[in-house]
């Protein structure tokens, strides 16, 4: 004979426990749809695409980012004898407070530096834009070929620049330079001289780079 009593407790017990699987599976679908929110809540910041452009013939910088120019200066570029490379680089390394090395003779930081305060060194060996210790040269043909820049200029776009953004070196005014500068784009003319002489080089092999830290006044050596 059938206990009812037994009966009801089979069933609130039945009851009990589809419930408790019931709260269970719900928890584990709140924790699910909570980690869901979590992880595509997460976003990686966009990698900014700087470009470095010197115009060798207007002796102008422009860093552009992301398409948008944010800085303009003046530059000295590389004399007549020692022209400025042309073509597309990269900063290879950067470089605070640099020691100077040149055919033998070294010069420590300070005043006296020929490469100033900071040293962008760029993916074709022995140049780089670096600042100088003869600030009346900037906007001028100047160079042993690399680009240097007024002090407060340097150090200023020296914190706005990484290893591995690009740098274009062109030597004759382009509708590029044209509009990040002014003026305009040249004609070319058959058999016509430039009217600055540069140097075509081939980007150096990629170098491992080194942190901040440690490149805080190491040697450079520059043409």
């Amino acid at each position: 004979m059938r206990d009812p009593m037994g009966d009801a407790m089979n069933g609130t017990s039945k009851w009990a426990v589809a419930a408790s699987v019931a709260t269970v599976l719900g928890v584990q679908a709140m924790g699910q749809q909570a980690a869901t929110v979590q992880t595509t809540g997460i976003q990686t910041a966009p990698v900014a695409k700087r470009v470095i452009v010197v115009s060798l013939e207007d002796r102008k910088l422009a860093l552009v980012e992301d398409g948008q120019v944010k800085k303009v200066y003046t530059v000295a570029v590389g004399k007549p004898t020692t022209p400025s490379p042309t073509g597309t680089f990269t900063i290879a390394r950067r470089v605070k407070n640099p020691t100077y090395s040149h055919n033998g003779k070294t010069v420590l930081p300070g005043p006296g530096n020929p490469v100033g305060t900071r040293w962008m060194g760029l993916s074709v060996q022995g140049y780089g834009i670096h600042g100088t210790n003869e600030p009346r040269s900037i906007g001028k043909a100047a160079s042993h070929g690399c680009i240097r820049m007024a002090q407060k200029d340097l150090e200023e776009m020296y914190e706005l620049v990484s290893v591995g953004d690009t740098v274009e070196l062109i030597g004759q005014r382009n509708e590029e330079t044209a509009q990040l500068f002014g003026g305009e784009q040249k004609p070319v003319v058959a058999g016509a001289q430039e009217p600055l002489l540069t140097a075509s080089a081939a980007p150096a092999a990629t170098t491992t780079t080194t942190t901040e830290a440690a490149t805080e006044g190491v040697a450079v050596t520059s043409n």
